[in-house]
């Protein structure tokens, strides 16, 4: 990082009326005070760790936006961490790494990263990719909630730890593996709009095409199980032009 740390660079958080979270997972303390500070200045809330453990934590405990993650770190490296959290969460990921190799870059996205930066790198450069991968996910992503975890929206109730819904008489309602993923990508964002390719993205669909019906179809299924009537929604209302939306208020409740 060897240009100044530009104060005024345009920053898609600075848009926003809530800031965008971001967790630096660098064992290099130099790199992570310094680049929190420049992102800070760019109207970011950031958080940082050392160490893969520790950026754990910091998951668990509160909603990140997007990591930026070290590869080479004592302990559980960066692509083992990267590996690990995309079978869990859609957070965008953007690795950094001293590793130039090709095959490194190739890894690093096979794994699930949504970008690649080397380093030594421009923190300007940096900065655009972040906007970039924001602004591809729509700014609608959160990190994975706490394992025991119960979702409460309406008569129903959606365990996380359990994987299954739950209707107001306490029966079990069957769902498969697609439908529990797309509903947990529901009740995490109540209110608010999500159009066909963020659910793709949350619903871990990352090879489906947003042009399809897949989503649609899903919506349909989810609909016959969780809505009085199906034919006229209240829970997962289709909104013209833009996609669906939980408009239903949802209580997060743990254990």
């Amino acid at each position: 990082m060897d240009e100044d740390w530009e104060e005024h660079e345009y920053s898609v958080a600075a848009q926003l009326k809530k800031k965008t979270r971001l967790l630096i997972v660098d064992d290099a303390a130099e790199i992570r005070e310094a680049l929190a500070d420049y992102l800070e200045r760019q109207e970011f809330d950031v958080c940082a760790a050392g160490d893969a453990a520790s950026a754990r934590t910091i998951l668990n405990r509160e909603p990140i936006d997007l990591i930026i993650l070290d590869v080479l770190m004592p302990g559980e490296d960066g692509l083992s961490l990267c590996r690990d959290l995309r079978t869990r969460t859609s957070i965008p990921i953007i690795i950094l790494s001293a590793r130039t190799d090709e095959i490194d870059r190739i890894i690093g996205l096979e794994m699930g990263c949504d970008d690649y930066v080397s380093k030594p790198f421009v923190p300007r450069e940096l900065l655009a990719r972040i906007n970039a991968v924001l602004r591809r996910t729509g700014l609608q992503v959160t990190n994975l909630p706490a394992p025991n975890t119960r979702y409460v929206f309406g008569t129903w109730t959606l365990r996380i730890d359990q994987r299954i819904l739950i209707d107001g008489n306490g029966i079990t309602v069957p769902m498969g593996d697609a439908e529990f993923r797309l509903l947990q990508a529901f009740v995490m964002r109540p209110h608010q709009v999500l159009s066909r390719n963020q659910l793709l993205e949350m619903a871990d669909a990352r090879d489906a095409d947003p042009f399809d019906r897949s989503i649609d179809n899903r919506i349909v299924r989810l609909r016959k199980k969780i809505e009085d009537d199906p034919a006229s929604p209240n829970i997962i209302k289709t909104v013209r032009s833009g996609g669906y939306v939980l408009a239903i208020d949802v209580r997060q409740v743990a254990g």
